[in-house]
């Protein structure tokens, strides 16, 4: 049996640009602003595309670069928070689009780091012998779910969709290792709130109702910043050591980086602290912003075909996010 392996990536972004100079126009803030504090120049906002129509996009473009077809597709995951609906999922309306008529399909939610768990997810199933050809996508329409007048988040993210297919393969960025955690008791760092709890079994007003706690809010990004910052750093550190720790290698094998694009100060922060020069950390945030559970796929799409990553070179993918969540994936490409 050969190993699970990424044999095709691929990636969409809206057409629609949104600079920083734009942002500036909608709420106080400027270029300056947000470059000095994030690395971000600009994003692509969608001005009509919801989510699954990125995720088929995105899709279609990794099972070609596999040199698959969609009836070769035993199972397609959607990493989303930005699904279109509660129901269908993200996955099924794609298999519809894609003719992947032999696939079954599910949406995993794990924030930012949801490439990262798709990606594992759609390991063990090709380990167990169950699947053979997965495709995963990681995509988002962060821009239906920000509060446009809160510069502390709207200046931060961008939409877009990235995609891996994995399958039993000695070819392609074979999988060494692999790590996942959460840490529940910081949930309330990140969040989206959903529909409120809304019955008629739920009094409305009464004393210490938990409606009350629901009535006030809307479906958009809270974060407490300075909090996010320090788990991410510590995140990427520790999951890069496990999965090193795993395969026995050391950092000075490790011939790219591509973290969860959030943040330039992170990675920097991350540089600093574990030894591991920043120039192999591969950013692209300054021109797509943080894209939650499609940045990493996007990010692995341009560094495999515009840069291009030369046989035996070791690639770790490691990301952070919502939950909180981390993980982390070590490739050797061959």
């Amino acid at each position: 049996m050969g190993h699970a392996a990424i044999i095709g990536t691929g990636s969409f972004v809206p057409d629609n640009i949104m600079t920083n100079d734009d942002l500036s126009k909608m709420v106080e803030t400027s270029d300056e602003w947000i470059r000095t504090r994030t690395g971000i120049r600009e994003r692509r906002i969608s001005s009509g595309l919801n989510t699954s129509d990125l995720a088929y996009e995105a899709g279609t473009r990794a099972i070609k670069d596999a040199g698959l077809q969609p009836e070769d597709i035993d199972l397609i995951i959607c990493a989303t928070i930005t699904p279109d609906y509660f129901m269908p999922s993200c996955a099924c309306m794609v298999q519809q689009r894609l003719g992947a008529k032999n696939a079954a399909a599910f949406d995993l939610v794990a924030a930012c780091t949801g490439m990262i768990y798709g990606i594992v997810t759609a390991e063990q199933f090709i380990k167990s012998g169950m699947y053979r050809n997965v495709l995963v996508i990681g995509t988002e329409v962060l821009s239906k779910i920000l509060d446009w007048e809160d510069r502390s988040t709207c200046v931060l993210f961008g939409d877009g969709a990235g995609a891996v297919v994995l399958s039993q393969s000695d070819k392609g960025g074979i999988i060494l290792a692999s790590n996942l955690e959460s840490d529940g008791s910081k949930y309330k760092l990140l969040t989206c709130p959903a529909v409120p709890l809304k019955n008629p079994y739920v009094s409305v007003g009464g004393k210490n109702s938990q409606a009350d706690l629901y009535n006030d809010t809307r479906s958009v990004i809270k974060m407490a910043g300075q909090e996010v910052f320090k788990f991410a750093v510590r995140t990427i550190i520790d999951n890069i050591e496990a999965v090193l720790k795993k395969t026995g290698l050391n950092s000075d094998d490790i011939r790219y980086i591509i973290p969860h694009q959030a943040n330039q100060r992170i990675f920097e922060q991350a540089s600093k602290l574990s030894g591991i020069s920043v120039d192999r950390f591969y950013m692209n945030l300054d021109r797509y912003g943080n894209t939650s559970a499609a940045s990493i796929g996007i990010a692995l799409d341009e560094l495999a075909k515009d840069t291009g990553i030369k046989s035996g070179d070791i690639v770790v993918l490691v990301g952070f996010g919502g939950g909180m969540t981390g993980g982390s994936v070590i490739l050797k490409w061959n």
